[in-house]
């Protein structure tokens, strides 16, 4: 796993790209895409620890970013062509536009924007969009579980946010426009933040190297953890089940040796069976 600081420009396969060449390693991925405007923190997996993405799906991203309030866009971001304007925003006051954010907090469907990697009848949604064909997306269950107006400089808000994953913040901004009645896009975005890493602790993507790379086992941190016995490592790698202990509990394990995890197991009937094996 690789903490890498992306800058406002290429998209997120250019740093993972990058980061193939300079670890000399063909399967990287990441948790959670950043679109080329963007800058901050993105999380990569390497090698077989890209087995264990669907682990750390659930880890919530914290971001900072400017909302520019009376212009819409196509793609609800400042790349976008502007749709419509409206200067309603200049009666707004710091008041009502905390009271708006206040409305956006906690669990709300969400509709990703016509510009998205999300697929419609087997095609992703923006390349129809590109193409001028509607866009019809369903709503996604999300949850902002912080929305904090920083600075309120019209018809800029500063914000900060930490949402669960698969939101999109561009969504955000649009309907925060929509609530105060001006509408408005997304301006400037940078995630601060990923479950429980920090966009500190990132190197840039023409800077890394094998001494970056951090344990797998990171990104099962929430699960129960064992320690496998003597012949116990040879039989997991393998898929063979091995003897549950009554320490394992009923659900998911992180399997370790003195090399760290060796896979994560299920309890089912009295036994641990391998379901993701991520060492060699």
């Amino acid at each position: 796993m690789l903490l890498v600081a992306k800058s406002a420009g290429p998209t997120s396969h250019d740093v993972v790209d990058v980061v193939r060449r300079a670890l000399g390693v063909r399967r990287v991925g990441h948790l959670g895409t950043l679109d080329p405007f963007a800058d901050g923190l993105l999380v990569l997996v390497v090698g077989r620890a890209t087995r264990l993405a669907a682990f750390a799906a659930g880890w919530r991203k914290e971001y900072r970013g400017t909302m520019r309030l009376g212009v819409t866009t196509t793609t609800d971001d400042a790349t976008g062509v502007p749709l419509s304007t409206n200067d309603a925003w200049r009666g707004l006051d710091r008041t009502a536009v905390e009271a708006a954010l206040a409305r956006h907090r906690g669990a709300a469907w969400q509709i990703p924007p016509a510009h998205s990697a999300v697929k419609v009848a087997g095609e992703r949604a923006y390349r129809k969009a590109r193409r001028g064909e509607p866009v019809e997306l369903a709503p996604r269950q999300v949850e902002i579980a912080a929305l904090e107006l920083e600075s309120w400089v019209p018809p800029d808000l500063r914000f900060r946010a930490e949402v669960s994953g698969g939101t999109y913040v561009r969504s955000l901004a649009r309907d925060v426009g929509e609530t105060l009645g001006c509408g408005a896009h997304l301006v400037t975005l940078t995630r601060t933040a990923v479950g429980p890493f920090r966009l500190e602790q990132a190197v840039p993507p023409e800077r890394v190297s094998a001494a970056d790379l951090r344990s797998a086992t990171l990104l099962v941190g929430e699960l129960p953890t064992r320690e496998l016995a003597a012949g116990e490592r040879d039989a997991v790698i393998h898929g063979r089940t091995i003897p549950a202990a009554a320490a394992d509990g009923d659900g998911r394990v992180a399997l370790l040796d003195a090399g760290g995890l060796v896979a994560v197991a299920e309890v089912a009937g009295g036994v641990l069976k391998p379901r993701v094996v991520v060492a060699e």
